[in-house]
């Protein structure tokens, strides 16, 4: 690292960004500009580097933006870019890999520049920054250009778009997608949600909104396509080797002189092996349509970003498409699916499966009608059953994904057919043979009470709740070790119930002779507790009343424990829903007792079996059907855009901000 720190930390020294950030106003004509952007590197992708670059950043920053009023240098800097990326598709076409190398320069360079404006003023004085123009002659741009945000906007959209993904255009489809993400970053540096901003409005208006369906399209693409950054140096020159660094042979004419030493996070550094394990492409991509997706709606404009990917259908719909929404496009839902079951480990992927599932009626319908659906549920139970080492936040998108699904009775018959062999990820007993139903009761029990030992959150337990009893009237053939997690489960509140009830009565005996604390709230406690324990009653009530005959490891060990029962019985809270659980006991109970005494496990489960059979169903008091529904809460962007701006702040490629400069969440939240 040694190397790479010093020439980094040698940047605001250097001539070319000395003269860019200086006095003198540079025309776009100048030869300097051949010389600022023949560079090469691979970009820095460890924390330390890329706080070093960006204090160098700051550092030139600082000298622009006195001087940028004067010299209209950043402006200049930006109209020989957009003159450039205009034979981007050509050059593409073309293997013009000197053209497309000093476009991506140009690029890097702006970004950077950028990221430090952003975080050091208001979007006010940034678009003051573009309309400043540089004093030295005719503009070889054109006097077209009207406003220089907006046709920096559009092109860094047209280009994403646009351009073919090859490898010498890898790193510059990568770099238009980290400055859209990099112009939309002012919100982290606000504590309010961002509902009027500039460059939302650029987005979400003008020119940039007919290319709104493709950029959604084109990111989805992306994330689908996984497409792995080309090695170091091929899209670029044939790469030469000095002591480690990237150096380029340069086509002639072209000046390198001081960028030699710029060699950061060299082919060796163990960061930069990271990243390319991976897709750099499809990771940042996926960042930026979060964010876009989740852009406030304004008075006027609901977000079209939104709209399009509510909209979307599959390649093989050929029904029309509605004229009430202008964004809507087709993609291979075959291929989204395949994708989103491989990358279910990241945050950013389990928020786009919710966000599909959730606003997208065409793919949810399709998702439901797979016939492979364990492919994306098993990813999902893996994220619940590792609740200890992921954030709160990717545990509650997993959650609601599965009250989603279980919305759908196609989809709560259908997972006890799928059976599974050996759940190596499931640690606490083997399972060579379960049903996906069974599995999913299993990792959705252990989560409640992974919660009520240590986080004790209301909203999980519900939703944990609610997916269970949404499911309760198809439960099929369970599993006995899901059967007897059930009752465990209700075992344990029952436990805890009576524990919350004794110091209830304690603490009222106490408070009576004395008045100098306060009195915890006991009352508030046992309500909670005894919410979760009807709520149980009511699915081993439900399952008992509409399935009972498919399922005797559940009355089995429902018998088993039957003593457990017993309280409730006389209980205000609990009798109705008692009154179904009570006949059971006492039916099979009393079957048991006939057949007589030291009966195996398999004699008692036949005589449950037979037992189903002959019970009178007239004699089940009925209940109205346990069905829950997810309803986003009012104001979901308030939850949201911190989260996806965590995810962009923790995990986008090759980004760093000083974290005292966040404003929109605290470090732990992320």
């Amino acid at each position: 690292m040694g190397a790479n720190s010093s020439s980094i930390s040698e940047l605001p020294e250097n001539e070319y960004l000395q003269k860019l950030s200086g006095s003198e106003p540079i025309s776009e004509n100048d030869p300097f500009w051949n010389q600022l952007l023949s560079f090469s590197f691979t970009t820095p992708t460890n924390s330390a580097d890329l706080k070093l670059l960006e204090e160098a950043t700051i550092s030139v920053c600082k000298s622009l933006v006195e001087k940028n009023p004067r010299t209209g240098n950043l402006g200049s800097l930006i109209k020989v870019f957009l003159s450039r990326t205009k034979e981007l598709k050509i050059s593409a076409e073309c293997q013009n890999h000197l053209f497309i190398w000093q476009a991506h320069n140009a690029l890097f360079i702006i970004c950077c520049l950028l990221k430090v404006f952003i975080s050091r003023m208001s979007e006010e004085e940034l678009q003051l920054h573009f309309t400043y123009e540089e004093k030295a002659g005719p503009s070889s741009y054109g006097t077209e250009c009207e406003d220089l945000i907006e046709e920096l906007l559009c092109c860094l959209i047209q280009l994403i778009v646009e351009i073919p993904l090859l490898d010498i255009t890898y790193s510059i489809s990568l770099e238009a997608v980290t400055t859209l993400i990099v112009f939309l970053s002012c919100q982290l540096f606000h504590k309010e949600i961002l509902r009027e901003s500039i460059i939302h409005r650029y987005l979400m208006h003008g020119r940039c909104l007919p290319y709104t369906s493709r950029l959604v399209k084109t990111l989805l693409y992306n994330f689908i396509r996984q497409e792995r950054s080309p090695p170091p140096g091929t899209h670029v020159f044939q790469q030469q080797t000095d002591g480690g660094g990237l150096l380029y042979g340069i086509a002639s004419g072209v000046a390198t002189g001081l960028w030699t030493v710029f060699t950061l996070g060299g082919v060796g550094s163990k960061a930069s092996a990271q990243v390319e394990q991976c897709s750099p492409l499809a990771s940042q991509s996926l960042l930026l349509l979060l964010v876009l997706a989740n852009l406030t709606d304004t008075p006027d404009t609901p977000n079209p970003y939104r709209q399009a990917i509510m909209s979307f259908k599959n390649t093989q719909d050929n029904t029309a498409f509605s004229s009430s929404n202008p964004h809507a496009f087709q993609i291979n839902f075959n291929s989204l699916y395949t994708a989103l079951c491989d990358q279910q480990k990241s945050d950013q992927a389990t928020l786009l499966l919710y966000m599909l599932l959730h606003q997208n009626s065409n793919m949810r319908t399709y998702v439901l009608a797979r016939t492979d659906i364990e492919n994306l549920v098993l990813p999902i139970l893996e994220i619940l059953y590792h609740v200890e080492e992921r954030n709160s936040h990717h545990v509650y998108m997993a959650l609601i994904i599965l009250l989603i699904l279980t919305e759908d009775d196609g989809f709560n018959r259908s997972i006890h057919e799928v059976i599974l062999k050996n759940i190596t990820w499931y640690a606490e007993r083997v399972l060579t043979e379960i049903s996906l139903g069974s599995l999913l009761i299993l990792v959705v029990i252990r989560t409640i009470q992974f919660n009520m030992t240590r986080t004790r959150d209301k909203y999980l337990h519900t939703n944990c709740l609610a997916a269970l009893a949404n499911m309760s009237a198809q439960f099929r053939s369970l599993h006995q070790y899901a059967a007897q997690r059930i009752i465990s489960l209700f075992s344990l509140l029952s436990k805890k119930h009576n524990k919350v009830l004794e110091q209830a009565t304690q603490s009222l005996r106490g408070s009576l002779g004395s008045n100098d604390s306060p009195l915890p709230d006991y009352a508030q406690d046992l309500n909670v507790i005894e919410e979760v324990i009807r709520m149980m009653l009511e699915i081993i009530n439900s399952c008992l009343t509409n399935s009972l005959h498919h399922n005797p490891n559940l009355v089995y060990a429902l018998l088993y424990k039957r003593d457990l029962f017993e309280q409730f019985r006389t209980h205000p809270s609990f009798q109705d829903i008692m009154q179904n659980i009570d006949l059971v006991i006492s039916f099979f109970s009393s079957r048991l007792e006939q057949a007589g005494a030291e009966l195996s496990v398999e004699r008692v489960l036949e005589i449950i079996k037979q037992g189903a059979v002959a019970l009178p169903k007239d004699r089940l008091r009925k209940f109205p059907e346990l069905k829950f529904k997810y309803v986003e809460e009012e104001q979901p962007e308030e939850f949201f855009i911190p989260y996806v701006w965590s995810l962009v702040y923790n995990s986008a490629v090759a980004l760093y901000w000083n974290p005292r400069d966040i404003q929109l969440f605290t470090m732990d939240s992320g």
